[in-house]
């Protein structure tokens, strides 16, 4: 249809073009298309023009001027595209040829299309060579973004970059991270599976196989995609494909069951009502363009004469595959000729289907866009009207420049472009759902807004299915998640998506999913047996709350009580010749000083404090010299003793009771001087051991100064091993009662113990160390208790007829 100003449009009614072989003798037959028509591309066409004649029968845009146009088929293919681009670039088409050279007939101003994002390409080769402005609604490569290659290139639906980004997304959303990729062997396919392959591997995304293919390549390459696909381990398959080329491919898949996929489509194919009828891919999920209304469009599509039928050649093929019948009497095709009881009203196809549209609108609003920039080039406001002069001759450029600038609202869509030729890109999450009937209905699930920011692009309003009708989220991972305490090792030469799970070596967490590394815990924290939380270490030090140390705790308590008593039997007896004899005094300097010793084990038991650390080590050192200083003394009264019953000896005159007393107090001072220099330089001090167990805290009182610790036990030893070596000089003294001999036993069972509790205390761990020397202490206690005091006891309760004088001195 002519007009004052002419528009282009550019659509694949047909999937193929017509190919001979050409034997460059004859003049090549002129190019045509082949194969059956696709409705829902006529519905676009259609839905062109009906935007024409709204426009042309509106007050407010572009008033007094008609728009004519040129729509032509491009058979989904290159070399047709092309053609028909020069075609409109020169204006020479015949059939608006009038002979007047004045005249703009033929002229178009702008372009409405290709759908395909190749021809499309092609096209704006061309059309920018002469400033003349393209608009697609369909054509979604990447590629076309780039205005120094396709300077006039402008499109109503949004770039495959933002649905690469959002399909990246989706698979992300759901926990998929081991998919497989197919796409067209195209433009479109291409670029949009290389943005898509990008933006996963951003994502964390591995892809088990990634192959392409076109609906012209032969069946084997198909075959071949198919059985990839049928063998795979990826359950969730991501499909950037054409409808044409994934139509052939489900076919293909259709005629041998496949395990179940989860499909996640492009918009191309997967919100295609024609695609619908593959059951098998019932609960694919995908980006649509957002459903819309055009109000009377669903009349114009079906008010459809036999007079206007029959004079359009696409209309009639159109009318003749529907139908199944012949409207004129042509060659004959197998059909019978229709007999008028046809009504479109009945038919379901995708050209009368306007239930879901999507793309029909882009169609509309690129019309609109176009009608808008004519109507600035060429119309003047004046006092709240506007005046357009149908005679202003205006070039395509001027077009182009008043394209850039369009911003308006059209039924509630607003349509505008960035500096890119690209608009807003808002997609609806689609589902294949079947319905109770059994066909699958393509069902709006959610939104995704580009715009919005990172993890809000996302709304889901309502349940998807998936694949067999499940409401489950499929998996499909290569690896299952590493729980919390593990880490991810990959496996040699797979994808990182590939790895096992590790546990986290001793002392070490990971809190989180799939942890790439564990992380090892504060010094005062350990582990739990899972090894996913950090917990303190349990504090251990000997207590008066567990076993060992309430039998430790009974025993010195225990000892102190039998040295007590030993005193107080002692002290009863104090007059008996066997008391007197073995010097009381000592007897009861040492009966205090084992009770001390007894008593000085309770400072071990605890937690330690500064001043515990500071007494049990020092009371211990003092008391046990205090005690072998009584026992020296004594044996050294014995000793003397027997040297004065010589004739002649004035020996007991040099140790008398003061220098007993001065011999006990000279050793007891050496060893306190010794602990005041220990407190003073470096003092022992509580401390926290982290290093002997590793998964627990040791409580226990550090030396400060090994030098100190080993002086006041060495000086100990130094004062028993005197004490031992002059009791044996004088076990074999002529008496009836020979202490010597019981001190003989005591020091031997001292000394014992104490060779004995140095390699013990040094490679016993933790609490036992303490309780190691609680032992020592008690042992030896014990010991010189029992040895010295039991056999003088046992006299005076049970044997008195011995506690004697005659029988002490042996005159009976």
């Amino acid at each position: 249809m002519d007009g004052d100003y002419n528009v282009g449009g550019v659509f694949s009614i047909h999937n193929y073009m017509h190919t001979v072989r050409h034997n460059f003798t004859t003049t090549p037959e002129p190019l045509r298309c082949t194969g059956s028509i696709d409705s829902r591309e006529l519905r676009f066409a259609r839905a062109m023009i009906f935007a024409i004649e709204e426009i042309n029968n509106s007050t407010e845009l572009l008033p007094g001027i008609k728009l004519g146009y040129q729509i032509h088929d491009s058979c989904a293919s290159v070399p047709v595209a092309v053609h028909v681009a020069f075609q409109l670039s020169n204006g020479l088409d015949p059939v608006f040829d009038t002979g007047d050279n004045c005249s703009r007939s033929g002229m178009v101003m702008a372009i409405i299309g290709e759908s395909g994002s190749t021809p499309s390409i092609s096209m704006s080769r061309i059309f920018g060579s002469f400033n003349i402005p393209q608009v697609s609604h369909f054509a979604t490569c990447a590629c076309l973004s780039d205005k120094k290659q396709y300077p006039s290139f402008f499109r109503t639906v949004p770039s495959d970059q933002f649905q690469a980004d959002a399909l990246a997304k989706l698979v992300k959303h759901f926990g998929w991270t081991w998919i497989g990729a197919i796409w067209s062997d195209s433009d479109y396919g291409n670029n949009g599976m290389a943005s898509f392959l990008e933006a996963a591997q951003k994502e964390g995304i591995c892809v088990e196989y990634s192959e392409s293919f076109f609906r012209s390549h032969p069946r084997s390459r198909i075959q071949r995609v198919a059985d990839v696909i049928r063998r795979s381990t990826a359950t969730v398959v991501v499909a950037f494909a054409a409808s044409g080329d994934m139509r052939i491919l489900l076919e293909e898949l259709s005629l041998e069951p496949s395990p179940p996929r989860q499909w996640i489509g492009s918009e191309a194919w997967v919100t295609d009502p024609d695609m619908l009828r593959f059951s098998f891919c019932a609960g694919s999920i995908g980006f649509g363009i957002q459903q819309s209304v055009i109000p009377g469009l669903r009349d114009f599509l079906l008010d459809l004469s036999p007079s206007e039928v029959a004079a359009s050649p696409v209309l009639t093929e159109f009318w003749e595959d529907s139908f199944n019948c012949r409207l004129k009497k042509s060659a004959a095709t197998g059909k019978s000729l229709c007999d008028g009881t046809e009504d479109i009203q009945t038919l379901q196809s995708p050209y009368t289907d306007t239930s879901q549209l999507r793309i029909t609108n882009m169609v509309y609003k690129a019309v609109y866009a176009i009608a808008h920039a004519i109507h600035n080039a060429v119309c003047q406001e004046t006092n709240s009207t506007t005046q357009c002069d149908k005679f202003t001759r205006i070039e395509s450029k001027q077009v182009l420049a008043q394209l850039k600038k369009v911003n308006f609202s059209q039924n509630g869509y607003d349509v505008s472009f960035d500096a890119n030729g690209d608009p807003l890109a808002t997609y609806e999450l689609v589902n294949w759902q079947k319905t109770e009937s059994g066909s699958i209905e393509l069902v709006t699930v959610g939104l995704y807004d580009a715009s919005l920011q990172v993890e809000q692009e996302f709304h889901i309003n309502r349940n998807l299915t998936w694949m067999e009708d499940s409401t489950e989220v499929p998996v499909s991972v290569c690896s299952d998640s590493c729980p919390p305490g593990t880490r991810k090792v990959l496996q040699k030469g797979k994808p990182i998506c590939c790895y096992d799970c590790v546990p986290c070596p001793e002392g070490e967490i990971s809190n989180t999913t799939d942890s790439p590394d564990c992380f090892p815990c504060p010094k005062e924290f350990w582990p739990n047996a899972d090894r996913d939380t950090c917990f303190p270490k349990p504090v251990e030090f000997l207590s008066f709350d567990e076993v060992l140390g309430i039998i430790l705790a009974a025993f010195s308590v225990g000892g102190a009580c039998l040295a007590i008593i030993t005193a107080a039997v002692f002290f009863r007896h104090r007059s008996s010749p066997i008391v007197r004899a073995n010097n009381s005094e000592l007897s009861f300097l040492l009966l205090f000083s084992l009770t001390l010793c007894f008593l000085c084990s309770l400072t071990f038991i605890g937690a330690p404090s500064e001043w515990s650390c500071m007494l049990r080590h020092t009371a211990f050192g003092i008391t046990f010299v205090l005690c072998i200083s009584c026992v020296l003394g004594k044996t050294i009264v014995v000793l003397m003793a027997f040297k004065a019953t010589l004739p002649g000896s004035n020996v007991m005159k040099w140790f008398g009771p003061l220098q007993q007393r001065m011999t006990v107090v000279s050793f007891t001072c050496i060893q306190v001087l010794i602990c005041i220099i220990w407190l003073a330089v470096s003092p022992p001090f509580p401390m926290k051991n982290l290093t002997t167990y590793k998964e627990r805290i040791i409580l226990e009182c550090a030396l400060g100064s090994d030098i100190g610790f080993w002086a006041v036990l060495g000086y100990i030893g130094l004062l028993a091993v005197f004490c031992f070596l002059l009791a044996v000089l004088a076990r074999k003294l002529p008496d009836n009662f020979n202490e010597a001999k019981l001190i003989t036993f005591s020091m031997l069972i001292f000394c014992a113990v104490w060779i004995t509790f140095i390699p013990a205390y040094v490679s016993s761990p933790g609490k036992f160390t303490v309780a190691v020397e609680i032992f020592a202490i008690l042992a030896s206690s014990f010991g010189l208790t029992f040895c010295i005091f039991a056999p003088k006891c046992f006299i005076i309760l049970f044997q008195p007829e011995k506690n004697t004088k005659k029988h002490l001195m042996n005159k009976n």
